[in-house]
C-alpha cells in the first residue's frame, strides 16, 4: 500500500512537471500577435473587405477569433477540457516515471550483482552451500531468489533443485515484465485521451457550426482542441511504446542469461553434502 501511495505522489509530481514543460512549449509555438492596425472608418463598406456588422457589432474579419485558441485557453476552457488535459498530464508524469525506474532496474547490474556472482561462486567451489545462501540473503535481488529456491531443497536431489530453479526463474521474469507493463498501458492509454479530446472538440465544433453562421474563434478554439489533444497524446505513447519494446528485450535478454547463470552455478549440488554445524 506505501508503494503504491509513493507511486501516485510521484506520478502526480511528474504530470505537474510535464504540465510546466508542455505549457511553455505549446505557447511558444503560437504565432506572435500582430501589432494592432490603425483604426478603421466607423462605417466601412462590407465590400471593401474592411469591416463587417454581425449581431450589431462592427469587427474585421481578420481580426475574429485572435487570441482565443491559445493553449492556457483549450486547457481551462471548460471543466471536462480541464479534467481531460489533467488526465493528459498525468499519464505523461506516470510514462516518466515507467520509463525512468525501468531503465534503472532493469539491467544486468541490479538482476545479477557482479558482487553476489562472484561470492556464491566462490562458496559453491568450496562446497559450502550455506555460506552460498547466506550470501544470497545478504544481497536480494532476482539471481538470489532464484538461487536461494535452488538451495532450500538441495537436500531432494538434484532434479527436484532443476525444478525450483527453473520456477523460481520464470516467476522472477514475471515480475520485471509485470513492471514493463506499465509502459505499455501509458502508451496504448494516452492516444484513448488524446481521440477522446479529438472527440469533444469536434462535436463542439459541429454544434457550433449547427447553430448557424458559427463565430471564427469559438469554431478555431474547437478545432484547436481536437488537434492539440491528439498531438499531446500521440506525443506520449510513441517513446513509451518505443520503451516498452527496448526494454522488454532486455529484460529477456538478462532473464535468459540469468537462468543459464543460475544452472551453471548449481552444477556442482550432484554431489554436494550439507553438513549442519
Amino acid at each position: 500500500m506505501g508503494s503504491m501511495r509513493k507511486l501516485m505522489l510521484v506520478g502526480l509530481l511528474l504530470s505537474v512537471v510535464a504540465a510546466v514543460v508542455i505549457v511553455p512549449i505549446a505557447e511558444a509555438q503560437e504565432p506572435a500577435a500582430e501589432p494592432a492596425a490603425p483604426a478603421a472608418p466607423a462605417a466601412a463598406p462590407a465590400a471593401d473587405g474592411g469591416t463587417l456588422v454581425k449581431d450589431g457589432r462592427e469587427f474585421r474579419p481578420e481580426e475574429s477569433g485572435k487570441g482565443s485558441g491559445s493553449f492556457l485557453a483549450i486547457v481551462f476552457r471548460d471543466a471536462l477540457s480541464f479534467i481531460l488535459w489533467l488526465a493528459i498530464f498525468v499519464t505523461a508524469g506516470f510514462g516518466v516515471y515507467f520509463a525512468v525506474d525501468c531503465f534503472i532496474t532493469v539491467t544486468a547490474k541490479k538482476i545479477m550483482p557482479d558482487n553476489l556472482t562472484h561470492n556464491v561462486t566462490e562458496a559453491m567451489g568450496e562446497g559450502d552451500v550455506l555460506k552460498a545462501l547466506q550470501h544470497c540473503e545478504n544481497e536480494p535481488s532476482p539471481l538470489a531468489n532464484v538461487l536461494m529456491a535452488g538451495f532450500s531443497h538441495v537436500e531432494e536431489g538434484f532434479d527436484v533443485i532443476q525444478e525450483a530453479v527453473t520456477t523460481a526463474a520464470d516467476l522472477e521474469t514475471e515480475r520485471i515484465v509485470q513492471k514493463l507493463t506499465w509502459l505499455s498501458v501509458v502508451g496504448n492509454l494516452s492516444p484513448m485521451l488524446g481521440l477522446l479530446g479529438t472527440v469533444q472538440g469536434m462535436i463542439a465544433a459541429f454544434s457550433h457550426i449547427g447553430e448557424g453562421a458559427p463565430d471564427i474563434g469559438v469554431l478555431a478554439l474547437d478545432i484547436s482542441q481536437a488537434l492539440y489533444t491528439t498531438a499531446a497524446g500521440l506525443t506520449i505513447a510513441v517513446p513509451c511504446v518505443a520503451f516498452f519494446f527496448a526494454f522488454r528485450n532486455r529484460a529477456n535478454t538478462i532473464a535468459l542469461k540469468m537462468e543459464a547463470m543460475t544452472m551453471e552455478l548449481i552444477k556442482d549440488l550432484r554431489n554436494v553434502e550439507v553438513v549442519e554445524e
